[in-house]
């Protein structure tokens, strides 16, 4: 048997006893251990950006053509002969739309600066106040398809934070944060699933063709069901739809 003394330890002492070294050399690792495990259970359990991006701080030049209805966007040329146009919905910084920014600019050819805010193919930019000024490249006659009337399900989402700007950006921890983006302006869109999973936008517009917001704040984070006319503007699709006729669904969203 060891003697007991061996056990005391002094904390003034420049070595502890063999034992009571052990059991502290074993405790450190075992609490290292546990530190490291309950970090990749917490990073395995984050939701997954889905490529979203946020360039938050890197504000870089754009140039394009401004069209203010329904929402305001940049029209973006592609690079190529006759490659088309991409369609950059705007907003403003913080929970706000850009309409005051690019207020009487409708159809004009600009330079602006901005944060880039993207989630696969789509993407937007948080406008830097003051940065909008007029440009001579040519206009462009926006490219207008009717796809016809259909019944969609999904999840009415701000399309600012649920692009890039927040995580998760849906659902109901995103509600709150939801429902005041698409009061100060922030675009309200509809997301649908495909039948594969992948996520399709529909920017959601009245029956006159005026951007709907404040009327969708009921509903936003729920799984709804809305019919109406389907367009396509150069790649955005659009839904008029009557706000009224909004139905609420008590599964997830489906597919259109």
């Amino acid at each position: 048997m060891s003697d007991p003394a061996d056990d005391f330890y002094v904390g003034y002492l420049p070595n502890a006893p063999a034992p009571v070294a052990a059991r502290l050399r074993r405790a450190v690792l075992a609490s290292f251990a546990a530190v490291a495990a309950l970090a990749l259970v917490l990073v395995a359990g984050q939701r997954r950006l889905d490529g979203r991006l946020f360039e938050f701080g890197q504000v870089r030049e754009y140039g394009g053509v401004l069209e203010l209805e329904p929402q305001p966007t940049l029209l973006v040329s592609r690079p190529g002969v006759g490659a088309g146009v991409s369609r950059w919905l705007l907003v403003g910084p913080g929970k706000h739309g850009a309409r005051e920014l690019v207020a009487g600019l409708d159809g004009e050819a600009v330079r602006l600066r901005g944060e880039l805010v993207s989630r696969g193919s789509e993407t937007m930019l948080q406008l830097e106040p003051g940065s909008v000024r007029r440009d001579d490249a040519a206009a462009h006659a926006a490219a207008v398809q009717a796809l016809g009337v259909l019944t969609l399900r999904g999840e009415i989402v701000d399309s600012k934070c649920h692009f890039g700007v927040m995580n998760p950006g849906e659902g109901k921890a995103h509600r709150d944060c939801a429902v005041r983006c698409i009061s100060g302006g922030s675009p309200a869109l509809l997301r649908v699933r495909d039948t594969a999973g992948d996520a399709r936008y529909f920017l959601l517009l009245g029956p006159d063709g005026k951007a709907l917001g404040r009327e969708l704040l009921d509903f936003v984070a729920e799984p709804v069901e809305m019919r109406g006319a389907v367009e396509r503007h150069d790649g955005v699709y659009v839904l008029r739809t009557d706000p009224s006729a909004i139905r609420r669904l008590t599964g997830a969203g489906g597919a259109p």
